[in-house]
């Protein structure tokens, strides 16, 4: 027998078959705003935009699912992108001085499933040069690049430097052409003797070429000097002697006259006329914002209309005094002029307008700002400039996400009534349309809901590459804020007087939805629960606000009702030292189409909501804070059940998230106090929990079996830690609690020390068949009743991070209303049915009703990881349309996803998925029901990733274009979009040589996105999600986890950067 006793099973060939045919992990595509934007481009022939970053990376967009990204090998920002029109290439200047040359490149075509498929197509760096430093200077500041120009040709790159001198490479070759470069001292020979006075020019600020006459451009430098300088026979055509501080440069369309700004925050508009070499004075000098000091107006655009007067666009130019601090961007047109500000940096900007050679003017269709945290595009064709939304790149972070939540298989009629309530946000046409999205349509529309620190809800269309916001839901205007406009005791609107003469100038106007700002940090929303059935939405806040509501399509002013939960109303000695409650309004408030609120339940003390669930069907919610939970009927507007799980020691519980100094300080301590008793005690502590039917099976199963070699015993916690009494989650299930014939309503809830609590309910109307309608007299007098029926203390104290029932064939119970409207498979109830609990440190099954432990896993590798999101999902198989699986996925504090089978709980795959260090990342993950997910690897970028080896959400798109070969000849090659972060040539060549490995596979290209890419950020703020426990920080806190994360840096020191999938 002995000799048997750790025999392992061989792996299984047909199993193995299977594992691939269900599981893949891929990160596929990146949805939100680039974090840390740097620079903007864009190509009018081909209608694409790109923005760099200061992490190095490259995006380009067109329409609405057509993206492509490329990495630079280094993570240095990128400065400046110059596309060359048509030709699907693009050059970029990073801070390093060095220019790189990108193209669109197909890759060889693949095999999958005997059907041959297109190459993957990438944006691929090509070439890469650097500006040598000149003989006899140390310093290579003289050759630092400040501003590229590509000459319409597209065969020559104009380089202007710091050191006053222009260099010209030929492209694509970036090779140096000696004998055209352009010093500074050939210019100053040629200046009036006046000018010249010993001093030197400066940097090269601009480089313009001309609209009509190619090979002539025009030559700026930052003392004010503009120099027409004529390639072919390298003379200066002209002089401008400008005396201002240069900014920037641009023509006008027909070439007979160019304006260029200042640094005094004015620009002048210089005429070009033949037989005139030197120009002393401009036509005409403004400083618009003006007389008192302004700052400098950094970039200005001159666009020619056929109604008559021209468009003029600058940025920057504000009353330093007054203004200084805005961040603006101005609109002139004749006598309308408009002053867009924003709430972050601009970054650049450029107009969609007429190309054509033949087109006589400009005509700009649309104006697109690229700011620090958001991209702002504006109608330049309808009166009064309105601002567009966007269909994608929306600020995820416009006010910091503190929750998320995915709807899976969202009903066409709830689909429609959302689209409906949003429409006021409908995108016109959108200019930036390149490209063609080839991706089917999706089969089943998705929606991704996230929660945000200013009390908004916001709803994204996740169906597909674009995350397109949908409609936004505010519950701001049911409670009086602490910035509330109404409050305010002087209101500038009540004063004619003041409003006009502010309202005179400069003439501002709010543009961008960007604002960090929250009126109220109570408003946060921190649980999301939505039935997609019967349209009720549950929204959960921090200062212990439930809200209830339902879809409306009418506007309605009605009064919102309020019931008061306490959940300390059998406790003494506990007093709330937190913030106070949210004030409801008092008088009918109005609400616009969409979701309008019904009842909001206030828990007291008014804590942050730790859990919360709905059950639609049943008229309940439950919900969770660090004091205790409770249910609730908002059919009967009845509280049903109140339960207190704080134990006599967790005074921290009273403190409240916003008096966090003291806290954290304690929670230190007390977390080493911990760790030097687990040391003392060894394995002599013993647990001095109550003995029970669970406690005596826990101990049974933990004597027969021996530890395995990839786990280690679990340290029992302590009972008296801080904050054991959090409620992690809270759920509803149709199951056995009292008796193995008799099923019925349960509510469960765990808890931050391991507690388990079951109640059986008595729903009116559940018994018969149907729930009662709210017209129904006879039961509306009857109440939902709660009686506990178990409760469950795990041995080793770990916190409860989910509960799901499994039906007799050890199957997650289906939502609300699925089985009782034929919507989904009908649960078994003839077999016993079984509950999973699944810890921080394990996760267990037990039998129903008698709640006898059946199996379990400890979750503990040699790092001593802990479970951190649990979710059940379904794989569907490449190979067999009717085969599926449902599986227990895990995510650890060390960011890699487990895979189980369930009920056996059986380990299936492990991928790595998030570095261990971003820990908002971890905090922040949802999973979808189909084996997708999203992570925040930025404030405003979440990560999409796929399990499934079935289930993919990629970019597959295409896009004409026209390159020239070497021989000069054009060809029109058709790319295939990929969203694919490339590192180098041969890295490219290998991850397009990978995708053809797996026999899953499917056509479309995938992202392989390294753990240590400055993709995945993580330069984040702690404040971006609020899921974020004591616990998660603990991680970083003992002394095993700094030894682990000391070896694990040095080990990476070592490695290669790759892909890091197992």
């Amino acid at each position: 027998m002995m000799k048997f006793r750790f025999r392992r099973q061989g792996t299984d060939p047909q199993r193995e078959k299977i594992k691939q045919e269900l599981f893949a992990f891929n990160k596929t595509v990146e949805h939100g705003f680039p974090h840390q934007p740097s620079a903007l481009a864009f190509d009018p022939k081909l209608q694409l935009m790109a923005i760099g970053t200061k992490s190095g990376a490259i995006k380009i967009y067109g329409a609405p699912g057509v993206e492509f990204t490329g990495l630079h090998n280094d993570t240095t920002a990128v400065t400046q992108i110059h596309f060359l029109p048509g030709q699907g290439r693009l050059l970029s200047l990073l801070d390093d001085n060095t220019i790189h040359l990108w193209e669109l490149v197909a890759g060889p075509l693949r095999e999958v499933g005997g059907v041959k498929k297109e190459g993957v197509v990438s944006l691929q760096e090509v070439n890469t040069y650097s500006l040598p430093g000149r003989p006899g200077i140390e310093s290579c500041s003289a050759t630092r690049v400040t501003v590229l120009l590509l000459l319409k040709s597209c065969d020559l790159l104009c380089v202007g430097t710091e050191g006053g001198g222009v260099y010209f490479l030929e492209v694509p070759s970036l090779s140096l052409k000696d004998n055209q470069t352009l010093l500074q001292d050939q210019i100053t020979h040629s200046l009036p003797d006046d000018y010249r006075c010993g001093k030197s020019l400066g940097p090269v600020e601009a480089l313009q070429e001309h609209p009509q006459q190619s090979g002539k451009i025009l030559i700026g430098y930052s003392r004010g000097l503009v120099v027409l300088w004529d390639l072919s026979i390298r003379h200066a055509e002209q002089l401008f002697l400008g005396k201002q501080q240069l900014e920037s440069l641009v023509w006008e369309r027909s070439g007979n006259l160019f304006v260029c700004s200042h640094n005094d925050g004015g620009y002048s508009v210089w005429a070009v006329t033949s037989g005139n070499t030197c120009n002393h004075q401009p036509v005409s000098s403004t400083i618009p914002y003006g007389p008192f000091p302004c700052k400098a107006i950094s970039k200005i655009l001159w666009r020619t209309t056929q109604a008559g007067s021209p468009v003029l666009l600058y940025s920057g130019g504000m009353p330093r005094a007054s203004y200084g601090d805005r961040h603006c961007l101005t609109i002139q047109q004749d006598k309308d002029h408009v002053t867009l500000d924003f709430t972050s940096r601009v970054i650049d900007f450029f107009t969609v307008h007429s190309v054509e050679q033949e087109r006589e003017f400009d005509e700009p269709s649309a104006l697109v700002v690229l700011l620090e945290e958001e991209l702002v595009v504006i109608d330049l064709q309808t009166p009064g400039w309105p601002s567009m939304p966007t269909p994608y790149l929306a600020p995820l972070h416009s006010s910091a996400i503190t929750c998320s939540c995915h709807i899976s298989s969202v009903p066409p009629k709830l689909w429609e009534r959302l689209v409906n309530a949003g429409k006021a946000q409908q995108s016109r046409h959108w200019p930036i349309c390149g490209g063609k999205n080839l991706a089917p349509p999706p089969k089943q529309q998705e929606l991704l809901l996230t929660g945000h620190e200013d009390g908004t809800v916001r709803f994204w269309d996740a169906s597909g590459v674009a995350l397109t916001p949908l409609y936004k839901l505010s519950t701001a205007n049911v409670f009086h804020t602490d910035c509330d406009p109404s409050d305010d005791p002087q209101d500038p609107s009540n004063d004619p007087d003041m409003q006009q003469e502010e309202e005179e100038w400069p003439p501002f106007r709010k543009v961008g939805c960007f604002d960090p700002y929250s009126d109220d940090p109570r408003l946060g929303i921190q649980k999301i629960s939505l039935c997609k059935y019967s349209n009720k939405l549950v929204v959960a806040g921090t200062a212990g606000q439930v809200i209830v509501l339902g879809l409306s399509d009418e506007r309605s002013d009605h009064f919102v009702d309020v019931s008061v939960v306490d959940l300390l109303y059998d406790r003494e000695g506990f007093t709330w030292k937190g913030h106070d409650r949210l004030e409801p309004r008092s008088k009918p408030a109005p609400f616009p189409p969409g979701f309008q609120p019904l009842v909001v339940v206030q828990c007291l003390p008014p804590a942050s909501v730790t859990a919360v669930a709905l059950h639609a069907e049943w008229n309940l919610i439950a919900f969770g804070t660090s004091h205790g939970f409770g249910l609730f009927d908002y059919h009967r507007r009845n509280a049903v059940l109140a339960r207190c799980t704080l134990h006599p020691n967790d005074s921290l519980a009273m403190e409240g998230p916003l008096s966090r100094v003291k806290s954290l300080k304690k929670s230190l301590r007390q977390s080493f106090r911990r760790i030097r008793k687990s040391r003392v005690s060894g394995k002599k502590r013993t647990i001095t929990t109550p003995t029970s039917k669970v406690q005596e099976a826990n101990a049974a199963l933990a004597e027969q079996e021996e530890v395995a070699p990839v786990q280690r015993r679990i340290e029992p916690r302590s009972a008296d830690d801080s904050l054991s009494g959090v409620v992690r989650c809270v759920c509803f299930a149709d199951t056995f609690l009292r008796d193995g014939t008799h099923h019925g309503p349960t509510l469960w809830a765990g808890t931050n020390s391991g507690s388990v609590y079951a109640y059986a309910l008595e729903v009116p109307g559940v018994g018969s068949g149907r729930v009662c309608e709210r017209g129904g007299a006879s039961e509306s007098s009857v109440c939902v009743e709660a009686v506990l029926g178990k409760e469950i203390q795990l041995m080793h104290r770990a916190p409860v991070v989910s509960i799901c029932v499994l039906d007799g064939r050890g199957k997650p119970l289906p939502d609300p209303y699925e089985a009782s409207q034929d919507l989904a498979i009908a649960p078994d109830m003839t077999n016993a049915h079984s509950v999973l609990i699944a810890s921080e440190e394990q996760l267990k099954v037990f039998s129903l009703p008698k709640v006898s432990a059946k199996t379990k896993f400890k979750l503990t590798a040699h790092e001593g990881c802990r479970v951190r999101k649990v979710a059940m999902v379904v794989f569907s198989s490449t190979a067999q349309e009717d085969y599926s699986e449902h599986t227990l996925v895990c995510l650890t504090n060390l960011g890699d996803m487990h895979l189980f089978s369930i009920p056996a709980l059986r380990p299936q795959v492990r991928y790595d998925c998030i570095r261990k260090e971003d820990i908002s990342g971890i905090a922040s993950c949802v999973f979808t029901r189909n084996g997708q997910g999203f992570y925040l690897i930025s404030p405003s970028e979440y990560e999409r990733f796929s399990l499934s080896a079935k289930v993919l959400t990629e970019p597959l798109c295409f896009v004409q274009l026209d390159r020239p070969l070497d021989d000069g000849t054009t060809v029109q090659p058709q790319a295939n979009g990929t969203h694919k972060n490339q590192m180098d040539e041969s890295l490219d060549l290998s991850l397009a040589g990978q995708t053809e490995e797996p026999p899953s596979c499917l056509s479309s290209p995938i992202l392989d996105t390294p753990l240590d890419s400055p993709l995945s950020c993580a330069d984040l703020t702690l404040d971006s999600t609020a899921e974020l426990t004591v616990e998660d920080v603990r991680d970083f806190l003992t002394v095993d986890e700094a030894e682990n994360n000391l070896k694990n840096i040095k080990e990476e020191e070592g490695r290669s950067t790759g892909i890091l999938i197992n």
